[in-house]
């Protein structure tokens, strides 16, 4: 079953990005690459349960199984060891990547509080976004009376776009709400 948003990506997106940038080959218009949702939770050295509800959350955010991840060096200050469960994360591909890239501009972001656009500078230089959301009690599939902590996650688009144009060009066409740049 093809989503709703890769749909329009194929019909309307595609043809708009080969005339803008004069690809000769559609092949090489940028595309959604992946998406990845993390959560990081250096409280969980103290509080693995914390953990445990984070991992549930994110699950029933992304609609897959996140992946808990762990630290790669001990760090004295922050009560760390090398090994322990730090945070956990998800990598979204295909059709469930555009589910939830369109979920995410159609009920995610418009509940964000003053949401006024997310950010235009956003760019790493090799065409992937990353945005950031305080909590996650914008999603949905949060029931809100049964989270005990407000936990914040990273959310990087991932594209197969060269330059940052490119990529800025292809998430508008895509319909994520970027501020103009002023």
């Amino acid at each position: 079953m093809i989503t709703r948003l890769n749909e329009r990506y194929r019909k309307e997106v595609l043809p708009a990005l080969v005339k803008r940038f004069n690809y000769s080959n559609p092949l090489a218009a940028p595309k959604l690459k992946k998406i990845t949702v993390n959560i990081g939770m250096g409280e969980a050295s103290q509080n693995i349960k914390l953990l445990d509800v984070a991992v549930i959350e994110l699950g029933l955010i992304a609609g897959q199984k996140p992946v808990v991840t762990r630290a790669k060096k001990s760090i004295a200050n922050f009560k760390i060891r090398k090994g322990m469960p730090i945070g956990c994360c998800v990598t979204l591909r295909g059709e469930r990547m555009y589910e939830f890239l369109d979920r995410l501009c159609s009920f995610v972001l418009p509940r964000v509080r003053d949401f006024k656009g997310l950010p235009a500078n956003s760019f790493d230089g090799r065409g992937n976004y990353t945005l950031g959301l305080k909590d996650q009690l914008v999603f949905p599939e949060i029931d809100y009376t049964r989270v005990d902590k407000i936990k914040g996650m990273n959310i990087t688009l991932t594209t197969s776009a060269r330059t940052d144009e490119e990529a800025r060009e292809l998430l508008k066409l895509l319909g994520v709400p970027l501020r103009t740049q002023s």
